[in-house]
């Protein structure tokens, strides 16, 4: 009679209670008939896997999905495989942004020139940006006084004739005295 058996590290055949530790072919006779064992023996091993994952992670080896970290085993045939996993939580942070003509943003080195929600996703964490552009304009007035002259722009009291600037959000006013 034969037998064929595959086994991790060892096998112990029933038939006369031995244990083998290698690949070969064993002979047992019990009275006329000869019994005959064809053995493989596969050592066992450890495979490690390290993942990251945002709320989950399906781990293509056994199909499971896992939705916290920890670790995570696996046997296929004498390999063992460990999963390391850590799960994030997904995260969402807006941002609101004001500009004149354009506005780079610092997260993710983009420059934008019009109004509007961006999405930039970093990890786990999404990130929006709520953006208004306002474009830039100039307003210039001219003005004459005797001694002083208080501009109703920015309050100021100027005794002496030339240009003078002043800023109001995207608005650059210019009084020439």
């Amino acid at each position: 009679v034969e037998f064929t058996e595959s086994a991790c590290d060892t096998y112990t055949w029933d038939l006369n209670g031995e244990t083998y530790t290698v690949s070969g072919d064993y002979t047992y006779v019990v009275g006329c008939v000869t019994n005959i064992l064809h053995l493989t023996i596969t050592p066992s091993s450890t495979m490690e896997h390290t993942e990251s994952a945002c709320d989950s992670y399906t781990w293509a080896l056994n199909g499971m999905t896992y939705t916290t970290s920890g670790d995570y085993t696996y046997v296929d045939g004498c390999v063992t495989h460990i999963l390391h996993l850590t799960i994030t939580p997904s995260s969402t942070m807006e941002h609101t942004e004001s500009a004149c003509d354009s506005y780079t943003w610092a997260l993710n080195g983009m420059t934008y020139t019009t109004s509007g929600d961006y999405t930039y996703v970093d990890g786990c964490v999404t990130h929006i940006l709520h953006l208004t552009i306002t474009p830039s304009s100039i307003v210039e007035e001219t003005a004459a006084a005797c001694d002083s002259y208080t501009w109703a722009v920015s309050g100021m009291t100027y005794n002496a004739s030339g240009d003078y600037t002043y800023v109001v959000g995207c608005v650059t006013n210019i009084l020439h005295l």
